[in-house]
């Protein structure tokens, strides 16, 4: 009997630790940087109005994958966005966007329209209205999305498992960079949209930024480029040199009585 109560807690384990992995497998993100979004893909926003991304998508936009009815991160993840409009020195609604996207078919308009409030009051300022959407959408639009950019959800019941994402797309709806987790560097989202921004006219503060910092990809944040600023201090050196041999050089021609 012992020897069979084993057996049947051993058996349990590996159906638990099999569905563990079946849910870590279909659950997670599948980076696509430089894929371009389906921007012929139509969604509903909060007013109930039927629009395509490529009407929305107009300028630098980070992509919240959420739905509103989420237990667990998904409100701590918007709320942090909303906290972070108010410390990124960019213009919200200028030089940037957001749209949270519900990835659960069964939501509507009315719900999102509940729901953004609770995120745009934080953000306490005037920007127009379309500066952060709320959309919902049908099952087909949601999995071509969430396939364009790599998200991977799983139903369980009511509920859903997925991982916390920001993702920051240009005005053209190219996948610059993901952002994991709910909790964001400032300045990591700055520069997510500096770089998103591509052709658009930046700052010189924001260029020169561009290229002091390079993306690391596996602590998926940014990092001072001390090969590209050393670079420069270097072919500086070297230019001052060239001048001061030069001008030495001129100076000991018209006085030639000190050679």
């Amino acid at each position: 009997m012992k020897r069979a109560y084993i057996y049947a807690i051993l058996a349990a384990l590996l159906v638990a630790s099999a569905a563990a992995q079946e849910t870590e497998t279909k659950v997670g993100l599948d980076e696509r940087p430089g894929a371009m979004l389906p921007l012929e893909l139509e969604f509903v926003d909060s007013h109930c109005d039927t629009l395509t991304l490529r009407e929305m998508i107009d300028k630098p936009t980070l992509i919240l994958m959420v739905y509103y009815e989420c237990p667990d991160i998904c409100a701590p993840l918007m709320a942090e966005v909303a906290a972070l409009v108010r410390r990124i020195d960019l213009d919200y609604g200028t030089d940037y966007q957001i749209i949270s996207i519900s990835f659960d078919p069964d939501e509507g308009c009315e719900l999102a329209a509940s729901k953004k409030p609770n995120y745009t009051r934080i953000i306490k300022d005037e920007a127009p209205e379309s500066a952060w959407r709320f959309l919902t959408g049908d099952s087909a639009s949601i999995a071509k999305l969430a396939d364009a950019i790599g998200f991977r959800y799983q139903r369980v019941g009511e509920d859903f498992n997925h991982p916390g994402l920001m993702t920051v797309v240009s005005d053209r709806g190219k996948i610059a960079r993901y952002l994991l987790g709910v909790t964001f560097l400032p300045f990591d989202v700055k520069m997510a949209i500096v770089e998103a921004s591509e052709n658009r006219s930046l700052p010189t503060v924001s260029r020169v930024l561009a290229f002091c910092y390079s993306y690391d990809p596996e602590g998926r944040g940014y990092t001072l480029n001390f090969t590209r600023i050393m670079g420069v201090f270097i072919v500086a050196a070297l230019g001052v040199f060239a001048t001061f041999v030069i001008l030495v050089s001129r100076k000991r021609k018209g006085n030639p009585e000190k050679k």
